[in-house]
């Protein structure tokens, strides 16, 4: 069978699943087949020989696209095509793609109620969600796809699990309690007190960078409360506690805009992960509130 052929085939096998992906993800059939669409055409403009596992390649490539169609729908601030969710019974008679019969997969797939849950998720909660929940795509996948480490996005999984439960808070979680850490941590980082920080910081705590804030000239990865504590000793001066989607963080702003964010990860009372977020898009997407202090 010739090489093109092949891939077709290959590709045909799992566009059912990646309509399914797409589909949850962004809640518009008409979206959902653009986004198959583009990774088709991502598909031919790479060499599939070096793809070991191709319907994984191709998950993530839809949920990347995905991803990025939804955050141009929020930087338009405006609703998704065809904002009211479909209804089984209306989704069969859907033309789009030429296939009512998909379509009514697609409705029996995703109820309308939680397409409406789904839409109160930022962009990259609701890729996690989609990826780990309904696709058990590894956090290690879903992290380089929104430029976050894997426990960043095992937390933005867990927030939007937790609103799609209706809960706003998880049931152990403590949020004065976490802004106390945050706000003694914040306070000895200004100060200078290393022995402070060390206190709050659990002994294999581990800092981790994103690509931007690398190339802002942080090391990609600090391990150990010791070293942790001396990168934020006598620093801090400039930065803010905030609400990095809804949960106590530290973020950096000038002229009101964030330029650098970190988001803590708290369990019993210490810091056990710190992620360092400077990329422009993974700020955009962020549920952030400045608070004073």
């Amino acid at each position: 069978m010739p090489e093109d052929d092949w891939m077709v085939d290959q590709f045909e096998a799992h566009r059912a699943h990646l309509r399914t992906v797409a589909y949850r993800m962004l809640g518009s059939a008409d979206e959902a087949d653009d986004a198959v669409q583009e990774a088709w055409f991502r598909l031919n403009r790479s060499d599939a020989s070096e793809i070991e596992n191709l319907g994984g390649w191709l998950t993530t490539v839809v949920g990347r696209v995905s991803l990025d169609m939804l955050r141009s729908r929020a930087s338009r601030r405006e609703d998704p095509a065809g904002a009211e969710p479909p209804d089984p019974a209306s989704a069969a008679a859907s033309p789009a793609g030429g296939q009512p019969e998909h379509e009514a997969v697609l409705a029996d797939t995703v109820g309308s109620a939680l397409l409406v849950v789904l839409d109160t998720l930022t962009p990259a909660e609701r890729l996690a969600f989609v990826l780990h929940d309904l696709f058990a795509v590894p956090f290690e996948e879903i992290g380089a796809i929104v430029g976050r480490s894997p426990n960043a996005a095992k937390q933005l999984a867990s927030r939007a699990r937790r609103k799609v439960q209706g809960r706003d808070a998880a049931p152990d979680a403590d949020p004065a309690r976490r802004r106390e850490v945050v706000d003694a941590f914040l306070a000895a980082s200004r100060g200078g007190d290393f022995d402070a920080l060390v206190a709050l910081l659990d002994p294999d705590v581990v800092l981790v960078a994103d690509a931007t804030a690398v190339g802002m000239g942080s090391p990609e990865e600090t391990r150990g409360a010791a070293a942790v504590a001396g990168t934020f000793s006598g620093r801090a001066q400039a930065a803010q506690p905030a609400l990095v989607d809804g949960t106590p963080g530290v973020v950096w702003a000038v002229r009101g805009r964030p330029r650098v964010v970190w988001d803590f990860t708290i369990e019993d009372g210490k810091v056990v992960h710190i992620d360092m977020l400077a990329a422009g898009e993974t700020l955009d997407d962020l549920d952030l509130t400045i608070l004073e202090g």
